[in-house]
């Protein structure tokens, strides 16, 4: 494990050889990973591959892909394709509520007492005075 010196928030990092005797799979299993665009770790000045903890939990979720369930590649990159998809549509849902939260607590605290309190919303009306007509 390596951590860049004089960096206050330095991330762990792992070589090539570490990863793979800790997951039990040999050196080229990751360099094919990579190739495959599974898992992206990022490279030192001298070119060497440094994987981050993240890249570890990504190579967990690849392995249980592979091992247990018995996926290919290909079906692994569409899982993995999948998942960032839905974390994308979380975070945009989770936008849109918190927008939609600012907009509906920034009226007046006596109106939002009183949607929050009726049983039914009821918007107040105005009274229109209708005259009858004789005949």
């Amino acid at each position: 494990m390596k951590r860049k010196a004089g960096s206050p928030d330095a991330k762990a990092t792992y070589h090539i050889s570490s990863v793979a005797s800790r997951y039990a799979i040999h050196p080229q299993t990751l360099r094919l990973y990579e190739r495959e665009g599974l898992l992206k770790p990022s490279r030192s000045e001298g070119n060497t591959r440094l994987y981050t903890d993240e890249d570890l939990k990504q190579l967990e979720l690849i392995l249980a892909l592979v091992r247990d369930l018995g996926v290919n590649l290909a079906g692994v990159e569409v899982v993995l394709n999948m998942r960032q998809k839905i974390e994308q549509i979380e975070a945009g849902v989770n936008e849109l509520l918190a927008f939609v939260k600012r907009e509906f607590y920034s009226g007046s605290e006596e109106e939002f007492a009183r949607r929050r309190t009726g049983l039914v919303p009821v918007r107040p009306m105005k009274m229109i005075k209708v005259e009858k007509s004789a005949k």
